[in-house]
């Protein structure tokens, strides 16, 4: 490095000693030539350039007369820069030298001669900045070229500009006349993108091979330093994609992470395309331009229109969607025709047309994004405030093209790295996210506590809906076992005990649905519940009761039994599995779950419980339990259960342990013998009926 850095300050110092020294002999009849003294130096060769528009093989022959040629010279002037890359030594080109316009092919000529050493060799670094393409020709002889140029006659495919090394044939040691010459090409798409478009803006380098060799990676540095923020940027970009892709793991519902993901994705390839056509060879500026311009940008404005859309949750926007992808299809298609970069396929005029075109369409994008600003300070108040900076930065941003032609900065260098308006309107949006983001999440959080607070009161209502102690009765012994799906369920079941007569009401059922919902509405019946028992026992004016409460409000299967004090039983069903008496299932008709109908009917049977009778009262979370293999546990295996003494925890067991798919509740009732009370034996119950109500008599 250090012999690196020795020999271009040397190279610096002779070649202003050269400068000094240099004189004009005429190194043709009609052409003066510079005279060039070169050791181990670099020079800029500012000129005069002699330069002529238009395209001849035969300009390249260093005999040809060029004295009528105008004359160029490239020497900057102090202070300018380059706005695109940042390099100091900035020149103007040939549209504002008396061509405007102009686009196509032109030449530069000089004449130089070198004072050369015995096997010194020389070299030539190409403008580091050009419009276009250019071959470069040493005495006629062709020694590369910067883009392609095709043989039949199509337009040189052009490159972002790059500094090229070019190596000068061997020369014998003296005085050596040379003649290089440019042939460049610059395309009518730069005239509506760039200011002072047209040929060189920077001279080309001639030295010691080298002291030309070190300059150049020197200057491959600072072309790389110059793109290092867009690199930056498009990692931060596909980190920004992968997070919101994540957030979508979380909250599905929320289109407005796809759209983030979306955006930041595009966001992501635009600028790793940017630093790839600047880079390197790989990419036109055609294709970059199409890929950048007239594709990706149209769909990154209309990503974030639907991303603050969705963001601030505006009602009565269904139509926002259509306006968006019109617009952005009419943003692609005129900005890829006003491009220009179809080349001959497009007039010139008929491109400015596009270009005028895609400038009010852009304007136009603009409407929608400040209806959403405007609308989401209305609805979200502060949220709003603090993304309007940002969105009226990227609305600024649209136009950078034209700003830049204007002669406004809209690029910055600072530390030598290349920060564009797009990039800060692109970081500013992404902070504002971020911190929106940042907020969301808290917010989250702290709903997720009062979430798990009102789970918490839910399970303490759920002690309502299943009694954590069970009552002790006279002549009944009960036994319970409840399992909910989830941390709330709706299985209910409640025993209430008559002070007149000494009967005991009990009521169990299961409302529809799972969770938090289910066990409210569990509640509800519950309650209505405690309030029926206290006015009268009978199981159908109960469930008549409960269906009134529950009509449009929900519905839930449900059994009313009222057992006497000698064991008869009356049962009303509305929907539930029939109860297990001594391991069989009674024979019940069916009936609606209550909250369906106004007016159902109710099946209703009597029977009596004997000592030692076992009723069980099971809910359809038993039956409805499903393996692994989509198998249900059905009613062939409770009965089978049921064929021996089984408590009911045994039986929530077993439902749970095959797959449990819903609330899981059992309550066992056993009619015991009171001390003291005589055994009555029923044969047959009494039968009784109703209107608009069901009774089956076992």
């Amino acid at each position: 490095m250090r012999r690196l850095l020795l020999s271009v300050l040397l190279g610096l110092f002779l070649s202003l000693q050269a400068q000094a020294q240099s004189i004009s002999s005429p190194a043709a009849p009609s052409a003066p030539a510079t005279r060039v003294v070169l050791g181990q130096s670099v020079i800029a060769l500012n000129g005069p350039w002699k330069f002529r528009v238009g395209d001849d093989p035969h300009w390249a022959d260093p005999n040809y007369e060029d004295a009528t040629w105008e004359l160029v010279d490239l020497t900057p002037r102090v202070g300018s820069f380059d706005p695109t890359t940042g390099w100091s030594g900035y020149v103007p080109g040939w549209t504002v030298q008396g061509h405007p316009d102009y686009w196509g092919y032109a030449w530069y000529r000089m004449h130089v001669r070198l004072n050369a050493g015995s096997g010194q060799s020389f070299a030539v670094i190409g403008p580091s900045n050009v419009d276009g393409a250019y071959q470069v020709f040493a005495n006629g002889v062709l020694l590369g070229s910067f883009g392609k140029f095709p043989e039949n006659g199509q337009p040189p495919v052009e490159y972002t500009t790059q500094p090229v090394m070019f190596q000068l044939p061997p020369v014998l040691a003296g005085n050596t006349d040379l003649v290089v010459a440019f042939r460049v090409w610059t395309g009518p798409h730069i005239l509506a993108v760039a200011p002072d478009a047209g040929g060189f803006h920077s001279a080309p380098l001639l030295g010691d091979s080298g002291a030309i060799a070190a300059y150049y990676q020197l200057t491959r540095l600072a072309l790389d330093r110059t793109y290092t923020f867009g690199a930056v940027t498009a990692v931060l970009f596909f980190l920004l994609a992968i997070m919101a892709c994540t957030l979508v793991l979380f909250d599905r519902a929320d289109p407005v992470y796809w759209w983030l993901g979306a955006v930041f994705l595009l966001t992501a390839i635009q600028q790793a395309n940017s630093c790839l056509a600047s880079w390197t060879q790989f990419e036109s500026v055609g294709t970059s331009t199409m890929l950048t311009d007239a594709f990706l940008g149209p769909l990154i404005l209309g990503g974030w229109v639907m991303v603050w859309c969705f963001w601030f949750r505006l009602r009565d926007v269904a139509w926002m969607p259509k306006v968006v992808a019109a617009l952005t299809l009419s943003y692609m298609l005129s900005a890829a025709l006003g491009e220009d970069i179809f080349f001959n396929a497009i007039p010139h005029p008929v491109s400015g047309f596009f270009h005028v075109a895609s400038m009010g369409i852009r304007v136009l994008f603009l409407l929608p994004l400040l209806f959403i600003v405007i609308e989401g300070v209305t609805e979200q108040g502060w949220e709003g405030l603090l993304a309007l900076p940002a969105i009226l930065l990227v609305g600024l941003a649209q136009f950078q093209t034209e700003l830049t032609v204007l002669h406004y900065r809209t690029e910055w260098f600072p530390f030598g790295v290349q920060v564009t308006i797009s990039e800060i309107a692109n970081l500013t949006l992404a902070a504002v996210i971020f911190a929106l983001l940042l907020r969301r999440l808290l917010l989250s959080i702290r709903q997720q506590q009062e979430l798990v607070t009102e789970v918490k009161h839910a399970q303490e209502v759920q002690q309502i809906l299943i009694p954590e102690e069970l009552p002790r009765l006279p002549g009944l012994a009960f036994e319970s076992e409840y399992r909910p799906a989830r941390d709330v369920g709706g299985d209910f079941f409640q025993i209430t005990p008559h002070a007149t007569d000494g009967s005991t009401l009990i009521v169990a059922g299961d409302v529809t649905g799972k969770g938090l919902k289910a066990g409210m509405l569990g509640a509800l019946i519950v309650g209505a519940i405690g309030t029926e028992a206290a006015h009268f026992n009978d199981p159908l004016a109960i469930l008549a009761s409960l269906n009134a409460r529950l009509y449009k409000k929900g519905h839930a299967t449900c059994l009313a039994l009222r057992v006497a004090r000698d064991g008869g039983a009356i049962l009303a069903n509305a929907g539930h599995l029939p109860p297990y008496l001594n391991g069989k299932e009674l024979p019940m008709e069916g009936a609606l779950p209550l909250g369906i109908i106004a007016n159902p009917e109710f099946s209703e049977m009597r029977f009596q419980l004997e000592p030692s009778d076992v009723l069980m009262l099971l809910s359809d979370g038993i039956a409805e339990a499903q393996n692994e293999h989509g198998k249900l546990f059905g009613f062939g295996r409770i009965r089978d259960l049921l064929q021996k003494p089984v408590t009911a925890a045994e039986i929530a067991d077993a439902a749970q342990a095959f797959g449990q798919q819903d609330d899981i509740s059992v309550l066992s009732i056993t009619r015991m013998t009171i001390p003291g009370e005589p055994v009555v034996w029923r044969t047959r119950p009494e039968v009784q009926t109703a209107p608009n109500m069901r009774r089956t008599v076992a």
